[in-house]
């Protein structure tokens, strides 16, 4: 008799899990051990989606507005998307009318106008573009020496630039996250964190030599007693005083 064998199939992954993979994959500087982390990171995502989904409604209802008010303006957008000639397409959706526009002395300073609004954007986009290579030349320069003098690997380096680069994406789209926050008050309040440490360990070293010349003294040191014989003396009861040193060291 033949012998059959059995294939084990893998044990299915809870949907829990699924979703923990999928944000570890998204956070991998995250754990997700905890579920105020786990719950706090799926609410973050649903309010960035919940707002850029906002955003293109908006924007679709514009555009369905504006096409609503002339179907023209719809058929010429899907034209220049085909890659035809905007020109050309206005000619074709619009008529000569749009020369005659264009002729027309009483849209000569609207167009003058318009035309003066193109120019500086464009000398101002060109003008942040040529800027934006100056800084990232810089930008450059400063990560290879941040990443050689920390021995960090290219991985590595990778994910801090993912990490703030997210944070500058939440700037823009004006979120601010409690992680964020919480970057922010630990960079801020680094310097003076460092400052009271150092103090504080500079105290209790103080403390520390104080209370061990204490301990020395009172076991002697070889000097002569300062408070009478054997370093003892009676009151008027016939009570034994203790040096102060004897009470430092009790007290410790």
């Amino acid at each position: 008799m033949a012998e059959t064998n059995t294939v084990t199939s893998p044990t299915p992954t809870s949907r829990r899990e699924q979703h923990l993979e999928r944000l570890r994959k998204k956070y991998p500087d995250k754990r997700f051990e905890d579920e105020e982390e786990i719950y706090g990171t799926i609410s973050d995502d649903y309010d960035q989606f919940e707002q850029e989904l906002g955003g293109y409604k908006d924007r679709e209802k514009t555009l369905s507005d504006m096409f609503a008010a002339d179907e023209r303006s719809a058929q010429f957008l899907n034209d220049w998307r085909n890659g035809q000639d905007p020109v050309v397409g206005l000619v074709r959706t619009f008529g000569m009318e749009i020369k005659d526009v264009l002729d027309d002395p009483e849209m000569q300073d609207k167009i003058a106008e318009a035309n003066k609004e193109y120019v500086e954007r464009v000398a101002k986009s060109k003008k942040l573009d040529e800027e934006y290579e100056r800084n990232m030349d810089v930008t450059l320069d400063t990560l290879r020496q941040f990443q050689a003098e920390r021995g960090m690997t290219d991985e590595q380096i990778d994910a801090v630039m993912d990490f703030l680069l997210g944070v500058v994406k939440d700037g823009v789209m004006g979120k601010f996250s409690a992680e964020t926050l919480e970057m922010g008050c630990k960079a801020i309040n680094h310097d003076e964190d460092v400052a009271n440490a150092s103090e504080e360990g500079e105290a209790a070293g103080r403390n520390s030599r104080v209370v061990e010349r204490l301990r020395r003294s009172s076991k002697g040191d070889g000097t002569a007693p300062l408070n009478g014989k054997n370093g003892r003396s009676g009151n008027s009861n016939g009570r034994m005083h203790q040096s102060m040193f004897d009470l430092a060291n009790e007290a410790m």
